[in-house]
């Protein structure tokens, strides 16, 4: 080892780096005099960081700059009061403690004290034990009402979260049942190829020569055969259209497919039970702009939920038209019997596709008509829904920029209106 190295500077350099100091507390001391200010200062400058002030908008200013904990505020101050100052620097941050101390109590400054929160109130000249202890109670105090605060951001987000997770959940459940439906469409057409196939190879079984009967009785079959291929096809293009999410193309697939589709899911629903239910296409086809599996869901969850509305059975008509004058919006504005949702987002672009999905149950109640789009809001029983339904079928409608309307009469029942761009169809 080198002579001019020694033992101690070898240990100072192989030893761990101290712990980095915990950040102390800030202590604002308000007071017009001089004395009481230094008092406090020495006080407690061991255990926190102090700022002082003489005047209430020094007080205001360091509160502006500076991260405070507690504020020790005289009450009688010339300018601005303690209590004035209080109420100002609870507006700067609505969690600063404060500890209040007069030599003049009144029962009025107390209540006024603890009316702004102020956590404890002493008497001038002040016990330094009993200081010590308000002022350790505060800090105290301040890191609870910290830790509440911050475990509720917590408890916010995990419940966004969990609104977020179960939405997805549903409306996979809902895809779920429109692939369920691409098989089925898909099975109809390979069940008649598959027996058509059968009957060809039993007929003509190891002939090596056809007669004319069996030709034609062949060909016959081969453009059943290829007629139900081209079905297949169709059913796979139009699905694999409805799964894009490319809004801005034109579609390819129209509205009454659509509302094909949504009939087929609606048939085999277990809501359906013995309701009446019925779908007015569109005279003339068109498109619309929003994912096809969106506005599908969109009106199966409201039909399902107009399905739900009474368990005597009733009437679920789901109609679409063509607008090709401006909407008067005024005229659903929100009232007693009627919400109107998604106007700030509304592309209320013409020509304008307006679907309508009308059941004669018993309507809403006014007092239930301005929570029903809200997350997990549902009076129905736990096997019936989650109350993720129409807050669903919002934010579908929201995301295609569109605009969604309900109005509702006690015993005459409900009519949901989606307002949707409409779309040229790309043939």
């Amino acid at each position: 080892m080198p002579a001019n190295i020694s033992l101690d500077s070898v240990s100072l350099a192989t030893d761990p780096a101290p712990p980095p100091a915990r950040r102390r507390n800030t202590l604002l001391i308000v007071d017009d005099e001089d004395g009481p200010r230094q008092a406090l200062r020495v006080i407690f400058k061991q255990d926190y960081e102090i700022l002082m002030a003489a005047s209430g908008p020094q007080a205001i200013a360091l509160a502006q700059k500076n991260k405070i904990h507690l504020a020790i505020l005289d009450i009688r101050m010339a300018g601005m009061s303690g209590i004035e100052v209080l109420e100002r620097l609870k507006y700067v941050d609505p969690d600063i403690e404060a500890i209040m101390m007069t030599a003049f109590e009144t029962t009025e400054t107390m209540r006024q004290a603890l009316k702004l929160r102020a956590c404890d109130y002493l008497n001038k000249p002040f016990d330094i034990v009993a200081l010590r202890a308000a002022v350790a109670a505060a800090m105290q105090r301040h890191t609870l009402e910290s830790e509440v605060h911050n475990n509720a951001e917590q408890l916010d987000q995990l419940l966004v979260e969990l609104q977020h997770h179960k939405m997805q959940e549903q409306m996979a459940q809902t895809r779920g049942e429109i692939y369920a439906s691409i098989i089925h469409d898909i099975n109809g057409p390979l069940t008649v190829i598959s027996g058509f196939v059968q009957l060809m190879s039993q007929r003509i079984g190891s002939a090596t020569r056809l007669e004319m009967e069996e030709l034609e009785f062949v060909k016959e079959r081969l453009k059943i055969i290829t007629r139900q291929t081209t079905n297949c096809i169709e059913i796979s293009r139009r699905y694999l259209s409805l799964l894009r999410r490319q809004h801005e193309e034109a579609p390819r697939v129209g509205v009454n497919q659509l509302l094909n589709d949504l009939t087929h899911l609606i048939s085999v629903h277990p809501s359906l039970g013995e309701n009446n239910f019925a779908v007015a296409p569109l005279p003339e086809d068109m498109g619309v702009r929003i994912n096809g599996t969106d506005l599908i869901q969109i009106l199966l969850n409201l039909t399902v939920n107009a399905f739900q509305a009474s368990s005597r059975s009733h009437r679920v008509h789901i109609e679409a038209r063509v607008l090709h004058e401006p909407l008067d919006l005024a005229a659903l504005r929100d009232g007693p019997e009627s919400r109107l949702l998604n106007v700030e987002y509304f592309a209320a672009t013409l020509p304008l596709l307006q679907f309508t999905v009308r059941d004669n149950g018993p309507g809403i109640p006014a007092e239930i008509l301005p929570k029903i789009f809200q997350p997990y809001f549902t009076t129905k029983n736990a096997r019936q829904g989650t109350g993720l339904g129409l807050n669903i079928v919002q934010r579908l409608v929201k995301e295609a920029k569109g605009a969604l309307h309900v109005r509702t009469r006690s015993g005459l029942g409900t009519t949901f209106t989606i307002y949707l761009p409409a779309a040229r169809l790309v043939q």
